[in-house]
């Protein structure tokens, strides 16, 4: 999982990118594509 200062160039990078908000955190993820995990911060 890659750690970002922002993740919006990263959700781009896939039509299936979904931005989640867990627990303060920002995260990507991507059911179809595991490579494309990221979160924030």
């Amino acid at each position: 999982m890659k750690v970002r200062n922002s993740l919006k160039s990263l959700r781009t990078r896939h039509r299936d990118n979904r931005i989640v908000r867990r627990k303060g955190r920002v995260y990507i993820i991507n059911k179809t594509n595991r490579r494309f995990k990221a979160r924030q911060g």
